[in-house]
């Protein structure tokens, strides 16, 4: 399926990146976000019309993201949850969770901008992890895991 990119998608192009991918990427993930529209001659048209206001937008995004992770770069966040004795914590903590935390400490984020790697994290201690504001931008930030006393 050939597509012609809104926006810079991570791994895949840049705007107004004519690319192909997979039918059902395409059609269940990039189009309904308003990633990319199909690569007709009229939708290339307008994509033409439109592109300066898409890049001027585009950079505004960027900026914005550059100024949140100035912000955010190597923020701690304390979660504090019951342990066992080897340091395992019951349950787990979850982007939803770091998300919370994130808020409730003043920084503006979404669960989906949250990179656990390993998934969950399940061990107390001091965790590392990536936050992807932008496909151009990425903030380090720290997750305290403390035990309940």
């Amino acid at each position: 399926m050939q597509i012609i990119l809104l926006e810079k998608v991570r791994n895949l192009g840049d705007l107004g990146d004519q690319v192909t991918v997979k039918p059902g990427f395409g059609r269940n993930f990039l189009i309904p976000q308003g990633k990319a529209v199909r690569a007709t001659p009229e939708n290339k048209a307008r994509f033409e019309s439109e592109r300066a206001e898409r890049e001027r937008r585009q950079q505004e995004h960027l900026a914005n993201a550059q100024a949140r992770a100035e912000r955010m770069s190597g923020v701690t966040v304390q979660l504090i949850r019951k342990a066992g004795e080897e340091g395992r914590i019951f349950g787990s903590v979850g982007t939803s969770d770091i998300a919370e935390a994130m808020i409730a400490a003043g920084f503006e984020i979404a669960k989906a901008e949250i990179e656990l790697p390993e998934g969950p994290l399940k061990a107390v201690g001091d965790h590392e992890l990536r936050v992807n504001l932008h496909p151009e931008v990425t903030a380090v930030i720290i997750v305290s895991v403390v035990a309940e006393s």
